[in-house]
């Protein structure tokens, strides 16, 4: 257990590179599964979520060797069945695409109920029904917290309508769907970039995938994927986080490794409030021109606002002039983080979705803690600004999302150190 120990007063300044998507990395790792060889991955992020996926894909029976800090290949080739009990699987949301990944391989698979991050309710019923759609079996064991999938006569393609937009659900119904027998229509699924980098992932391995990004995704399933060299893209949510701190620092930071189309809405939103950012090819240069305005903002599946960009937001609305609020549209528990800003005087209020939030003139140092990975950033950002010095319990949840964040600000000129805490 370590904690965080930021000093503000400093405005970040310098060159900052973004990682691979935590988002998409955790999808297509399982995915690897369905290959009949060796895959290479790159621009991979180095976080705990993706060590956990690894851990548990070298349990299945599955060759990893990493080839560099962010490549590595991946030769699932040595995994007979799809059987995820034990407490990694547990750990994180992520391990539930073993679900849709071992029921293309192998017609079936046995994965425990993904844990991660408490945002409320969270349930994996629009999974269920897709493969229940494309006609597997289904059991859930309550008492022993584990998901068990069959369909030993093979997959059947099927027309598929999701009640809710899902991310999770959309990913591994395009997972369990690749190798169905005939043609899968998924409609009201997610348009998440993330979701675009699973398919052209699959694809590359010989799947034959269309829509993705659209609101109708069209799957005709194929005999066997092969492997195949693939590089994730650069995560929007990491960029994000960077252009709050920046512009709630009042510095200016230059973002590299991007892709401006995935930040649209989140670059419109920051300027909206005072930000000033100048949009290149693969960067971004980030600046505030003026003192920081008050917003309204609603949370939407992709292209609207990101839920994950709700707490590194509010940081800003804390310190704007005027009186904003957040409706949030995709967690019920997403402002869990509320009273640790509360803790350094900000002016927080919330009601179930929505929250309220008055601007102050400044923010005080304190100690808080990190209720989530977003939340967590939000935190060390909230500290980037306030007078004194700020401890940040909880940086496991940061590690889950953030890689060698610490070490990134500490290049932009942030005050910060981390410290390992005694055991108790």
């Amino acid at each position: 257990m370590d904690k965080l120990v930021v000093t503000g007063g400093r405005a970040l300044s310098g060159t900052v590179d973004i990682g691979g998507a935590k988002n998409a990395a955790v999808a297509i790792i399982p995915a690897t599964l369905i290959a009949d060889g060796p895959c290479v991955l790159e621009n991979v992020p180095s976080i705990s979520d993706v060590a956990v996926l690894m851990e548990i894909m070298e349990e299945l029976g599955a060759e990893v060797n990493y080839m560099s800090a962010h490549s590595c290949v991946i030769d699932s080739r040595g995994i007979s069945r799809c059987h995820v009990v034990n407490d990694n699987a547990r750990k994180m949301r992520a391990s539930y695409y073993l679900l849709g990944a071992g029921l293309a391989k192998f017609g079936h698979s046995c994965v425990a109920l993904p844990g991660g991050c408490d945002l409320g309710e969270r349930p994996i019923d629009q999974h269920l029904k897709a493969f229940e759609e494309l006609g597997a079996t289904v059991y859930v064991d309550n008492e022993e917290a584990v998901v068990y999938v069959d369909a030993p006569h093979g997959l059947k393609g099927a027309h598929i309508f999701f009640d809710i937009v899902s991310v999770g659900a959309t990913i591994n119904a395009m997972l369990a769907a690749v190798r169905a027998e005939g043609k899968t229509v998924l409609e009201n699924v997610a348009k998440e970039p993330h979701i675009v980098d699973v398919a052209n992932f699959l694809n590359k391995m010989g799947a034959d995938i269309r829509g993705a990004g659209t609101d109708v995704i069209k799957i005709r399933g194929v005999a066997k994927l092969r492997g195949a060299q693939y590089s994730i893209v650069p995560d929007q949510i990491e960029a994000g986080t960077f252009i709050a701190a920046a512009v709630a620092t009042a510095g200016r930071v230059k973002i590299n490794n991007i892709i401006p189309k995935h930040l649209e809405t989140i670059i419109s939103r920051m300027r909206e409030v005072g930000g000033e950012i100048l949009v290149d090819e693969e960067s971004l240069i980030v600046s505030r021109r003026s003192v920081l305005c008050a917003t309204d903002v609603r949370t939407m599946p992709h292209p609207g606002f990101p839920t994950d960009m709700v707490p590194q937001f509010s940081v800003l609305l804390s310190l704007a002039e005027g009186t904003s609020t957040i409706r949030e549209g995709i967690w019920s528990n997403r402002f869990r983080y509320a009273d640790e800003l509360i803790r350094m005087g900000a002016s927080f209020k919330v009601d179930g979705r929505l929250a309220v939030i008055h601007g102050v003139e400044k923010l005080t140092a304190a100690d808080v803690m990190s209720t989530d990975l977003r939340a967590g950033a939000a935190m060390v950002i909230a500290g980037l600004c306030a007078s004194g010095t700020t401890h940040v319990r909880g940086v496991e949840y940061i590690d889950r999302g953030y890689e060698d964040f610490v070490n990134k600000l500490k290049g932009l000129g942030a005050d910060i150190e981390r410290i390992a805490l005694p055991e108790t």
